[in-house]
């Protein structure tokens, strides 16, 4: 009588492997890239109601708020970048997602502290700002940028100080230093020292639109932080 040997069991399948950070970054700038303007607000009860996260970008008027948005999202005109610092005084929103559907919002608050500005006009606006970034139900990221040649100002700290009790309870936070090319590599060794001390270890990442620098890791950042279910999942 004749025998046959069983065919060898198949292996299973091998765990999915986790994408490297090259990969994950491309992802994310992808992601980034579907920003659209969504609405614009003159105060907070204009804001629609929305479910989907939210990430809050702020800083001073010359900081290179709108610059460093319009790098990330690989857009030239998406964030108005004025030559008079100061000027845009509307909270705007942009949409996120993939084939139309919204899957997080950018926000964009207008920047503070520019001395051309009227005083009533800045007073408004840090308490607009303030109760946004106090009341957002859904917002889940903060994005602070300064200038790391000047260093936090005073209304940079008041707003540290706004959102600390937030960030304590979990919301994410993060301090871009922008213009980073305008430094040598020991001074921005010493900014990233100095900023990492003041914000108590939260995430800080230099920037440089002009050469691109930090723009991988924000954008993997910003991405992580709005996709939590799909980050766990690429985990080993």
């Amino acid at each position: 009588m004749t025998t046959h040997a069983n065919p060898p069991a198949s292996a299973p399948p091998s765990p999915k492997a986790p994408p490297d950070a090259q990969t994950h970054a491309k992802l994310a700038l992808g992601w980034l890239h579907t920003a659209k303007f969504l609405t614009s607000a003159p105060q907070l009860h204009f804001l629609p109601a929305l479910q989907v996260p939210e990430i809050a970008f702020v800083g001073r008027s010359n900081a290179g708020k709108s610059t460093c948005i319009n790098t990330l999202t690989q857009q030239k005109q998406l964030a108005f970048a004025s030559k008079r610092p100061g000027r845009t005084q509307h909270i705007n929103l942009f949409a996120l997602g993939k084939q139309g559907l919204t899957d997080a919002v950018l926000t964009d608050l207008p920047g503070y502290g520019y001395a051309a500005v009227p005083k009533q006009d800045k007073l408004r606006w840090q308490q607009v700002m303030a109760n946004y970034l106090v009341t957002r139900q859904n917002l889940r990221a903060i994005v602070l940028m300064t200038d790391p040649r000047h260093g936090l100002t005073e209304l940079d700290e008041v707003l540290l100080e706004i959102v600390r009790p937030r960030v304590e309870q979990g919301l994410r936070f993060l301090v871009i230093l922008t213009k980073a090319d305008k430094l040598t590599r020991a001074e921005q060794a010493r900014a990233l020292s100095i900023m990492r001390l003041q914000t108590g270890g939260g995430e800080v990442c230099l920037f440089s639109a002009t050469n691109r620098q930090g723009l991988d890791e924000v954008a993997a950042l910003l991405w992580q932080w709005t996709h939590p279910a799909e980050r766990d999942a690429a985990q080993p």
